[in-house]
């Protein structure tokens, strides 16, 4: 799944995917801490990808649809 960097607010996305990877970390697994490192080092493409990778409802990230 190919999705346009312009039309995805990848801040609010980025910051729901360090949620979920801080979460997992306490209280599925400490092996998240190095996904969530991930999160703050990667690119905007990269961010898409996890979240994909994640199952993360992509539809709740384009601008068009951000609230």
């Amino acid at each position: 799944m190919k999705i346009d960097v312009e039309i995805v607010d990848v801040d609010k996305l980025r910051n729901d995917l360090i949620e979920h990877f801080t979460a997992a970390m306490f209280i599925v697994s400490p092996i998240a801490m190095i996904d969530l490192n991930k999160v703050e080092s990667a690119s905007n493409e990269e961010i898409i990808k996890m979240a994909i990778d994640n199952k993360f409802n992509m539809n709740k990230y384009l601008k068009n649809n951000s609230k």
